[in-house]
């Protein structure tokens, strides 16, 4: 199981939220800006950079320029989401050389749209995310919900050749207390899942391992020391995933 280092950027500064809420805003810019904390991830032994633009998730600015930078500094490909809403926005990340581009509410809405995507692109750089609230989906920023379960959507994308989604659990994002495993041990062998959400030990991603999931994405444990990359990466055992192409 690999091991992804979440950048998650609002007003150009890596922070962290707790359950996708903008008021439990913490900052962590003593450990840089965004791209030299990509930088740092990548000298501990981060294989992919999860990088997600929060500002256009929730609709109120974008970080384009910063990730364009992030891109440009590091060798490691990246994983980027975050407010990409239209077949032409997904273009121009793709066309800028984001490893996998990361799609929410118009994966959702618009499933279409993926279709084309994967027509152009082909399935290994198209992540659907499944973010979820008691396994049901939600969309704009975690705030709406959508009244699909996330194993009928799961399916109904495995349909149109989509072979990777990213599986957070709402509840649990930012909070340390562990997985929402119940949901992951149900739809880790239906397709290549990254796990996100509520990491906070080395245990948990013993687990994690455990379900059979491809990969998982860590962020405030590690930024709060919970444990080092290192440490992450040995416990997960280690593991490649498919780079872009």
């Amino acid at each position: 199981m690999m091991v992804i280092p979440a950048v998650d950027i609002m007003g150009g500064k890596v922070v962290r939220l707790t359950r996708g809420d903008p008021g439990t805003k913490k900052e962590y810019d003593m450990m840089g800006d965004p791209v030299s904390v990509s930088r740092f991830w990548e000298k501990l032994g981060a294989e992919w950079i999860h990088v997600v633009d929060l500002d256009a998730a929730l609709g109120r600015g974008e970080n384009t320029l910063t990730i364009m930078a992030i891109l440009k500094e590091i060798e490691r490909p990246c994983q980027v989401g975050g407010g990409i809403r239209s077949v032409d926005a997904a273009r121009r990340m793709l066309g800028a050389g984001v490893g996998r581009i990361i799609l929410g509410s118009m994966a959702i809405r618009s499933p279409e749209n993926v279709e084309t995507l994967i027509r152009e692109y082909g399935s290994e750089r198209i992540v659907v995310s499944l973010d979820h609230r008691g396994g049901e989906i939600v969309l704009n920023g975690w705030v709406t919900g959508s009244g699909l379960n996330i194993e009928s959507a799961m399916t109904k994308f495995t349909e149109i050749d989509v072979q990777r989604f990213l599986v957070t659990g709402v509840d649990k994002d930012g909070t340390l207390s562990g997985p929402d495993m119940e949901i992951l041990r149900k739809v880790a062998d239906k397709a290549r899942v990254i796990a996100a959400g509520g990491i906070g030990s080395l245990r948990d991603l013993l687990e994690l391992r455990e379900t059979g999931v491809e990969a998982t994405v860590v962020g405030r444990a590690l930024y709060e020391g919970r444990f080092t990359l290192p440490q992450a990466i040995s416990s997960a055992g280690g593991g490649t995933t498919n780079g872009p192409g």
